[in-house]
């Protein structure tokens, strides 16, 4: 926070001096100081965002690839006949510990196309889906893989 905190500082005076930098660190430590005693951040979450971040990056870019995957297929069965809809309504449990990592995965699903998460509730799942294959490992999806492996 303190790094994106001094960049903006930075940015919004649009040139660099020794004042500037020096009265960017100054105000980016008060910022900081107000943030943890007042605001309750705390400088453990900021590890741990920075730990796992190449893990959000990746799983950022399975959820893009995903989204695209399904747009095309729902696309095709919206405009070709050869696949009917079979919507069926799957109940799993993702076996995810916190609360982060289940509604990060509900998110994920609803995000995708053809798929809804109904309800959710702890690690209980329950996905409305356009087609009876996308709900096929919905409870071992690289989804699920991928948020076991995040350090909380």
């Amino acid at each position: 926070m303190a790094i994106l905190l001094f960049l903006l500082w930075l940015i919004w005076n649009g040139k660099i001096n020794a004042e500037i930098l020096l009265f960017g660190a100054a105000l980016t430590a008060l910022a900081l100081f107000f943030a943890v005693k007042v605001l309750g951040y705390s400088l453990e979450s900021e590890r741990r965002f920075w730990r796992n971040s190449p893990l959000f990056l990746c799983y950022t870019a399975v959820l893009i690839a995903e989204i695209f995957k399904s747009s095309w297929d729902v696309g095709r069965m919206a405009v070709t006949s050869a696949k009917k809809p079979e919507p069926v309504i799957v109940e799993f449990h993702s076996g995810l510990p916190t609360d982060f990592q289940n509604v990060l995965l509900a998110n994920s699903i609803t995000l995708t196309p053809g798929t809804y998460t109904l309800f959710q509730e702890g690690d209980r799942f329950v996905v409305h889906c356009l087609r009876r294959e996308y709900a096929d490992g919905m409870g071992e999806s690289v989804f699920i893989e991928l948020l076991r492996k995040v350090k909380i």
